[in-house]
């Protein structure tokens, strides 16, 4: 079934032509977050101890290998410290799995080997355990470039994703594409304006003192745009966070970086 929003991608494209306005083309070379926070923000990122980051990692890996009460740990299949998992693997994701229903985030996955292996209940999104156990396994592939499928059946998913970038939403009648596509470098209360780049995510936010992944950092945009954020399960939450990514793509990932 056609959502409303999707609805409104013919409408909102038809409405830029007629006006002739031009969006910006998406930066290029592609640049991570880390180029436009502060040095003090650069060097809290590279340095463990300082990373506040570092503890939702510590923490992931305590749930990784934490045994429920019946079936398996995350730990029983991939090893203690995650070392079973594929990294490469790891930087594709979001993924397409049309068995699964279409684009496949690591939250996602994550629950879903949870739910199978333990008959747990799925940890609710954008709770501080499901994002520590992302952490925790995105981190492992941290300095592996971002590498999310743009061809086959993943290509038409990016289509409909940036659409959605490029749409205005909101009180504010903004798109994602006007500040990270036109403004990256121009200053905002007193930041840098970044590419809106995925490869950090999940990221500790000094601006709110909390982990966020990238679903979770879209939806504030959404907040600070004046529009209704989707919900965690919804497609167009699946179909924008893949097009961001992807994005990314060559960048190499940082989890935990830290952000405004």
């Amino acid at each position: 079934m056609i959502t409303r929003t999707l609805s409104r991608l013919l409408v909102g494209s038809l409405l830029l032509a007629v006006s002739g306005y031009a969006m910006a083309e998406a930066p290029k070379p592609a640049k991570s977050g880390y180029e436009f926070v502060k040095e003090e923000t650069r060097a809290m990122q590279d340095d463990e101890v300082e990373n506040t980051g570092y503890i939702a990692v510590e923490q992931g890996r305590e749930l990784f290998n934490q045994k429920p009460a019946s079936g398996k740990s995350c730990a029983s299949c991939h090893g203690e410290k995650g070392e079973k998992l594929d990294v490469q693997k790891l930087a594709r994701y979001p993924i397409y799995d049309k068995a699964l229903g279409g684009v496949v985030r690591l939250d996602d996955r994550i629950n879903i080997c949870r739910e199978k292996q333990s008959g747990d209940t799925p940890l609710a999104a954008h709770s501080a355990e499901l994002i520590a156990l992302e952490t925790f396994v995105r981190n492992l592939a941290i300095g592996e470039p971002v590498n999310v499928q743009t061809d086959g059946e993943m290509a038409d998913v990016l289509k409909k994703g940036e659409e959605l970038y490029r749409i205005r939403f909101g009180l504010i009648d903004m798109s994602c594409a006007h500040c990270h596509d036109s403004y990256p470098g121009q200053f905002i209360r007193g930041q840098k304006i970044s590419q809106g780049q995925g490869n950090g995510f999940p990221a500790y936010r000094l601006d709110t003192g909390e982990m966020a992944n990238l679903d979770l950092r879209i939806k504030q945009c959404l907040v600070l745009m004046r529009a209704e954020p989707f919900a965690p399960d919804a497609e167009e939450s699946k179909l924008l966070g893949a097009y961001i990514m992807s994005r990314s793509n060559g960048l190499k990932i940082e989890t935990p970086a830290m952000r405004y």
